[in-house]
């Protein structure tokens, strides 16, 4: 009997330290689940602060350049004319499109300061009705009354959290992750002068055919126009294509004006 019970003892002991093991093995597995999700999912800069001025300053580049180029190419403009222009449209551009950058950033910027000075003067003098306006948002994301209003309660204790969450909510910005007008003026800059520069290549290296500029900047739109599409997760040949008809209904526009201005003179 006293055998019985201590094999039923062992086998007691022997569970409990298999169950143990079994609970330990999923708390790790739990844990690296949580590490490799945490390190797995990141996510891209979509505030604007370079990306945009720089795609939007590389288009416009070689838009612009390929269709001041294929004007003057139409009108009978010499290649030394037609260099002259696309410098001239490289230098000109660029300064324009980094001038408006950042003064359109800047604007940009000191409109939202201005929102968020209004909201915390708002937080310091009407505090028990921004606390009220909170909860209510929480609401309308789905969060139960009572669950709003505790955590509007616990989030309205801390002035500078709640001015990020109400400035979040109310405008739809992070006041602390603006994006810089120097690096957007910069990028701007220095993606349409690269840009600028595709079309005018073929003169500058003594190639000077206005049908090898055409074809350059159509490479250049359809590479261009593809990885855009596909840094924004859309088919490489939409984005491709977009850019190449848009490209040469620019440069069609202005060789047809080209033309029709050199033949009249």
């Amino acid at each position: 009997m006293a055998r019985k019970g201590k094999t039923i003892q062992m086998a007691s002991e022997n569970r409990a330290r298999a169950d143990t093991h079994r609970h330990e093995g999923d708390a790790h597995r739990h844990e690296g689940d949580a590490r490799g999700h945490e390190g797995g999912h990141h996510h891209r800069d979509v505030s604007g602060g370079w990306l945009r001025p720089a795609v939007f300053g590389a288009m416009d580049g070689l838009v612009t350049n390929v269709s001041l180029i294929a004007g003057v190419g139409g009108g009978g403009g010499s290649a030394h004319t037609i260099v002259l222009t696309g410098l001239a449209g490289l230098a000109a551009g660029a300064c324009s499109m980094a001038a408006g950058e950042y003064v359109s950033v800047s604007s940009q910027n000191e409109l939202i300061y201005a929102e968020v000075d209004k909201e915390r003067l708002e937080l310091e003098n009407n505090a028990v009705a921004e606390q009220a306006e909170l909860a209510t948002m929480l609401r309308a994301r789905g969060v139960s009354p009572a669950t709003a209003r505790q955590a509007a309660a616990e989030i309205s204790a801390h002035p500078e959290k709640a001015l990020a969450v109400h400035t979040m909510e109310e405008l739809g910005v992070d006041s602390s992750d603006l994006p810089s007008p120097l690096v957007a003026a910069g990028a701007s800059l220095a993606s349409f002068a690269v840009g600028a520069l595709i079309p005018l290549f073929p003169y500058l290296v003594g190639l000077r055919v206005l049908g090898a500029a055409l074809g350059l900047a159509a490479v250049a739109a359809v590479m261009g126009g593809g990885v855009v599409a596909r840094l924004t997760d859309r088919p490489f040949w939409r984005g491709a294509i977009r850019q190449l008809v848009l490209g040469a209904a620019a440069a069609g526009v202005t060789y047809l004006i080209g033309t029709l201005v050199g033949h009249a003179g």
